[in-house]
């Protein structure tokens, strides 16, 4: 599935698939015809409450004969009466809208280069620990994701940071290598200046290398966040939700964790 998304230009990391599993062992849908997969799809349910979708890929030599509609179908049938979020290609926000999905927001796809130095006073995954960190993430995720997270926190060639003031987070991000260059995913902060910190020490962690970071539209701090970092806008995607939309504090998202699984 992932190597269909590398096709795609999605750029995936090069260690996803392992931290994706872990988030739901059984939401990773292949779709086959005889004994060849056809088409693929994600539907990650994090609670009894809240699913994402993903992953939504028929391959180009099979496509207008119905796969896809076929899959579709599936995931919707997995998610029962969860809400679900996606993040579409804009070009397919009709589709989705037809399923009842509406629109939220965009997400910016920022592209700059990694380096320069790291600020002080950002603290290792090791340092502040993983349950601190879960229970951080837990005020800006729609769910709970501790089994994703034990896969997430630690990437190979990667890092995460953390801001801690007075004893508590107040911030923290991540930065994996991908097919092409790294990405920062997610960065979440109480503050600009936190986010600022932060996505200085994930860049200056991976050199000078390509670094992707995605961002919500309706954050301002976050998209001069990457416009300071000299990053421009090559991608976006349509955040769609289809029943109850969660209350996303999305003041404090300066980077989406992933477009596949929310």
């Amino acid at each position: 599935m992932l190597s269909w998304a590398a096709a795609e230009g999605w750029n995936p990391g090069l260690d996803d698939a392992a931290a994706f599993h872990r988030a739901d062992p059984d939401g990773f849908l292949l779709g086959w015809l005889d004994d060849e997969p056809v088409a693929s799809i994600s539907l990650v349910r994090y609670d009894e409450r809240f699913a994402f979708l993903g992953l939504y890929i028929v391959r180009p030599d099979q496509r207008g004969r119905g796969h896809g509609m076929a899959m579709w179908r599936a995931a919707l049938a997995l998610a029962g009466d969860r809400t679900i979020g996606l993040d579409g290609v804009a070009d397919r926000q009709a589709d989705y809208a037809r399923s009842g999905f509406r629109l939220m927001r965009r997400n910016i796809r920022y592209a700059g280069r990694g380096g320069g130095n790291p600020a002080d006073g950002a603290m290792t995954v090791d340092d502040v620990g993983h349950e601190a960190l879960a229970a951080y993430d837990r005020g800006a995720f729609p769910a709970p994701r501790h089994a994703f997270l034990d896969g997430w926190l630690r990437p190979a060639g990667g890092a995460t940071l953390a801001v801690v003031r007075a004893g508590a987070v107040r911030g923290y991000g991540v930065v994996r290598p991908c097919r092409e260059g790294a990405k920062v995913g997610p960065l979440f902060a109480d503050t600009p200046a936190d986010a600022a910190r932060i996505l200085d020490g994930l860049a200056a962690h991976v050199g000078d290398a390509p670094l992707f970071l995605d961002v919500p539209a309706p954050n301002a701090a976050a998209i001069r966040l990457a416009e300071r970092r000299g990053m421009v806008p090559v991608f976006e995607t349509a955040r769609m939700y289809l029943g109850d939309p969660p209350d996303e504090p999305v003041e404090r998202i300066f980077g989406v964790t992933t477009f596949e699984l929310g």
